[in-house]
């Protein structure tokens, strides 16, 4: 499968995403990615321990994984934290989530080989370092 094709099935399979690092400043990537995705028909539940509680995109926002409710069904997550803790995220995606999770994306400038080793050993598909906003003007028409 090309990076394209898994890119389009993320897109096309996806109803909830779950923004892990989501941030109410304007001026942080999260914001505008998490907008655009809801715009373009997506759930969107934030991920962010210094906002939770508040409300965003019409949802509250959680402190952690962990404390998303079960029946929140979060397909894919949309992660825009450093490399050096994606391991622990997806961890935690697996204890958490792993019912419905199906798909991990990291933003652009976000790799960890390690991360994506324990993605597909948990039968989980994994795009890093690339970015839905621009991915679905690409590949969605």
């Amino acid at each position: 499968m090309t990076e394209d094709t898994l890119i389009h099935e993320i897109l096309r399979e996806t109803k909830t995403f779950a923004c892990v690092g989501a941030s109410l400043n304007h001026d942080r990537p999260s914001y505008y990615v998490s907008s655009y995705l809801q715009s373009q028909g997506y759930r969107v539940i934030s991920i962010n321990p210094i906002h939770a509680g508040k409300k965003w995109l019409g949802e509250v926002i959680y402190p952690s994984l962990a404390d998303v409710p079960p029946k929140i069904k979060i397909d894919a997550l949309d992660i825009f934290r450093k490399f050096d803790v994606l391991y622990s995220i997806i961890q935690d995606a697996i204890k958490h989530l792993s019912t419905d999770l199906k798909y991990i994306w990291t933003q652009l400038g976000i790799k960890n080989e390690d991360a994506l080793e324990l993605a597909k050993y948990n039968n989980l598909k994994i795009i890093q370092n690339r970015c839905p906003k621009i991915e679905i003007p690409r590949l969605i028409k």
